[in-house]
C-alpha cells in the first residue's frame, strides 16, 4: 500500500466507537458511584484535606457538566457556564442517598441521551459552556478526565479517614 493511501485509511479509521467511548464513561461513572457509597454520611458534606472542596461538591461539579454538556454536543446549544446549577432544577442533595439518586439519574439520562449525539458533532467544533472550544469529542474526554482527576480527590480523603476505596479499576 502506498503512504498516500496509508494516510488516508489512517484518517478515516475509528479508533473506538460511540457505543465503546460511553461504556468507557459509564465504567468510570460506576467506579465513581462506588466511591460515594463507600464515603462517610457524616464527611461526605465538609470533610477537606489541604483546602480541597469535599468530595459532595465534586460530585455535583461532575454532574453539572455530564449531561447539560451531552446536551450541547448533540445540539449545538450550550448553557453559560454559570448557568450550570439551572440545570439541575433541584436544590443541592443533603444526604448520601439524594446524591447517589441524582447520579443513577444522570447516569440514566446520559444513557437516553448519547443515542442522539449525530455522529458529525463528535468532530465539530464549539464554545462550550461560553468558554472552552473545541470539537465535541474534546469535551467527553474532559469530563471523563475530571472526573477521574476528582476520584482521586476522594482517594485521598478515604485513605486519610483509614478507610479503603474501592480498586481504582473496578470499574464494573
Amino acid at each position: 500500500m502506498s503512504n498516500s493511501n496509508q494516510a488516508t485509511e489512517t484518517k478515516s479509521s475509528i479508533v473506538i466507537t460511540p457505543e465503546a467511548l460511553l461504556e468507557h464513561w459509564q465504567g468510570h461513572r460506576k467506579l465513581t458511584r462506588k466511591m460515594i457509597a463507600v464515603f462517610p454520611e457524616d464527611k461526605l458534606f465538609s470533610y477537606s484535606v489541604g483546602g480541597m472542596r469535599p468530595f459532595s461538591e465534586l460530585v455535583l461539579e461532575m454532574l453539572g457538566m455530564a449531561v447539560p454538556g451531552v446536551k450541547g454536543v448533540i445540539t449545538g446549544n450550550w448553557q453559560k457556564l454559570n448557568e450550570l446549577p439551572a440545570h439541575l432544577k433541584k436544590a443541592a442533595p443533603t444526604t448520601k442517598t439524594e446524591l447517589l439518586d441524582r447520579w443513577d439519574e444522570a447516569t440514566e439520562a446520559l444513557n437516553v441521551l448519547w443515542p442522539q449525539i449525530p455522529p458529525h458533532r463528535f468532530l465539530e467544533t464549539d464554545t462550550a459552556f461560553g468558554q472552552w472550544e473545541g470539537p465535541g469529542y474534546f469535551f467527553i474526554f474532559y469530563w471523563i478526565d475530571n472526573e477521574i482527576h476528582h476520584r482521586g480527590q476522594a482517594y485521598v480523603y478515604l485513605r486519610s479517614l483509614n478507610i479503603e476505596p474501592p480498586a481504582f479499576w473496578d470499574r464494573y
